[in-house]
């Protein structure tokens, strides 16, 4: 099959499996040129392994510390002739190149809310790996049914007002105005139900209950804090209701495992593409701009770059970055005020006639194939390719 991208707004409905190992096999090339992250983490846990900040997780303890890693998703496995997610190219990848290191590495493919996904989880490390010394929570989902059978979805909304943002679109390329009307309290609590730490919680103690946790183990979610540009949709909005109960959450989370001497941590990391924050309506137009900036200030990260300086300067390092609230910051060159002002004042100037010199919507789009495998460097495009990647080491029920 030749392999073409096809999009529809802030997805790929395509994905290709040589480009998706290649992308994968390029972040492991960065950890290993970066060398080895003392003291870092032996038998990890990674949930939501299979794309973003979470597989870059997995590729970071993997191949900067030599752990073992078990990864939880949700993907789908392509029927004959008929494709995969990119999650699934890129776990099966992850999966080929650790084991040719001589690394444990298998996954779990189901719902991470569930909990029988919790029970085969913990079966597993019990098995096989015995005791996990780190969890990483990376789950991004638009809905989550909770152990009463109750469904609850996410949104992206602002709160007590309605906002008008600045956005591009992404098929046409022009700049546009969106107005999204503020969320009822309903859609707050949903969005905290969902995307909020109540499930992160619920795993901690689920792996602690059935002692699966080793001494001084330790744990962290990501989140995302931005600036000014972005805050009426993001912190302040019903997302951001969310992220602050990880806030809240963490604090039981550490008190638990003080009895392990572990911690308990959440890690503030920067805009980068995702598939999650492409779905936000100002994000585009933003990390267009913040590219922009950031390349030209030589201080431009990705996915990789950003969770292994997490791993090797804060989760792992002797003088972690923390903030008055106790996260661990990875972000903070995003929040310079000579890239935030620059970003500003770009974001004043920006039409539909300067957009691609102004910004790096280039930079963006190719940002965004690349998480489904495609503008990948060395690939070739219109090569026939197997559509069908089996994954080695997948656990079932």
């Amino acid at each position: 099959m030749i392999i073409k991208p096809r999009v529809r707004g802030f997805i790929c409905v395509t994905a290709h499996p040589v480009g998706c190992e290649a992308n994968v096999k390029e972040q492991i090339d960065y950890v290993t040129k970066h060398g080895a992250i003392k003291g870092g983490p032996k038998k990890v846990l990674v949930l939501g392994a299979s794309t973003g900040y979470g597989l870059a997780a997995r590729i970071s303890a993997a191949f900067g510390c030599g752990a073992d890693t078990l990864g939880v998703f949700f993907e789908k496995e392509g029927e004959e002739g008929k494709l995969s997610t990119a999650g699934w190219y890129n776990s099966a990848a992850f999966e080929k190149f650790a084991v040719e290191k001589g690394l444990y590495a298998k996954s779990i493919n189901g719902d991470a809310f569930s909990n029988e996904i919790k029970r085969l989880t913990i079966e597993t490390i019990k098995k096989d790996l015995g005791k996990i010394d780190l969890v990483v929570y990376s789950l991004a989902a638009p809905r989550r049914t909770d152990p009463q059978g109750v469904v609850h979805t996410s949104t992206l909304k602002p709160i007590g007002k309605a906002v008008t943002l600045r956005g591009i679109n992404t098929d046409k390329g022009v700049v546009v105005d969106t107005t999204l009307e503020p969320a009822t309290q309903e859609e707050i609590d949903g969005t905290v139900k969902v995307m909020g730490g109540e499930d992160w919680q619920l795993w901690i103690d689920a792996l602690r209950d059935a002692d699966v946790l080793a001494e001084g183990a330790k744990t962290t979610a990501f989140t995302y804090l931005g600036e000014k540009l972005t805050q009426d949709i993001y912190w302040n909005g019903s997302i951001g209701e969310a992220k602050k109960d990880l806030d809240k959450k963490v604090l039981t989370l550490r008190d638990n495992l003080a009895a392990l001497k572990g911690d308990a941590r959440v890690s503030v990391l920067k805009a980068v593409v995702t598939q999650a924050s492409s779905a936000i309506p100002i994000m585009p137009l933003y990390l267009s701009l913040l590219f922009k900036v950031m390349k030209e200030q030589g201080t431009h990260e990705g996915c990789i770059e950003q969770v292994y300086g997490l791993f090797k300067d804060s989760l792992y390092g002797s003088q972690p970055k923390l903030d008055a609230d106790g996260r661990l910051r990875a972000d903070l060159a995003e929040l310079e005020p000579k890239v935030q002002d620059a970003v500003a004042a770009l974001w004043n100037q920006v039409t539909d006639e300067n957009v691609n010199e102004i910004s790096d919507f280039a930079g963006y789009k190719a940002e965004f194939m690349r998480l489904f495998g495609f503008e990948v460097k060395g690939v070739d495009y219109d090569a026939d390719v197997n559509p069908t990647v089996k994954i080695n080491g997948l656990v079932q029920a």
